[in-house]
Parts: C-alpha cells; sequence; structure tokens
C-alpha cells in the first residue's frame, strides 16, 4: 500500500507540472491559435469574391488592422526566435497577398 509520503509526493510533483509546464504550453498554443485565427478573418470573404458569390471585399479598416495585428506578431516572433510563429504568419501573407492578387489582377 502506498505511504502518505509517496502520494504527497506525487500529488506535488502533479500540481508543479500543471502550474509551470501546462500553463507554458497553453500559452504557447493560445498564441499560435490567435495568428491562424487571425488569418482567417479575411479569408471567407476573399474566396466568396474570388467564386464570384459577392462583389463585397472586406473592409479596408479590417484588412489594415488585422494586418497591422499580425505584422507585430510577425517582430514579436522575430525578436523571440520563434520560428513556427515566424513561418505561420509568414505563410499567411504570403496567402493572403496571392488571393488579393488574383482578386485585383484578374
Amino acid at each position: 500500500m502506498l505511504e502518505n509520503k509517496d502520494w504527497t509526493f506525487n500529488l506535488e510533483s502533479v500540481k508543479c507540472f500543471f502550474n509551470e509546464k501546462l500553463s507554458h504550453i497553453s500559452a504557447e498554443a493560445l498564441g499560435w491559435l490567435a495568428v491562424l485565427i487571425l488569418h482567417a478573418s479575411t479569408i471567407p470573404s476573399l474566396l466568396a469574391v474570388m467564386a464570384g458569390l459577392t462583389d463585397r471585399l472586406p473592409g479596408v479598416d479590417l484588412v489594415l488592422l488585422v494586418w497591422t495585428g499580425l505584422a507585430m506578431m510577425f517582430v514579436k516572433a522575430a525578436v523571440q526566435k520563434d520560428i513556427l510563429n515566424l513561418v505561420t504568419i509568414g505563410f499567411g501573407f504570403v496567402l493572403q497577398a496571392a488571393m488579393m492578387a488574383l482578386i485585383f489582377f484578374k
């Protein structure tokens, strides 16, 4: 049978894991998901314009605010040398720029 000391040690190590490791993992995952959601905010309307379902583009203010936020997150990732966010944000910029080019230079 487990002694009280062993059970307390295991409980403390689990508590330590949740306090230190899980919060860091969750913060990183939420930051990465925020980048993906920001990129995805204009894609449905751009795809609708490309498919001819509508002729309404997203507002310029929305696009400028989203792209400014993403640019700031890109600079932050560059300072922190976070390769995953650098690649994700860079790929998103290329994808959105290509979609806009296809719409405007049709």
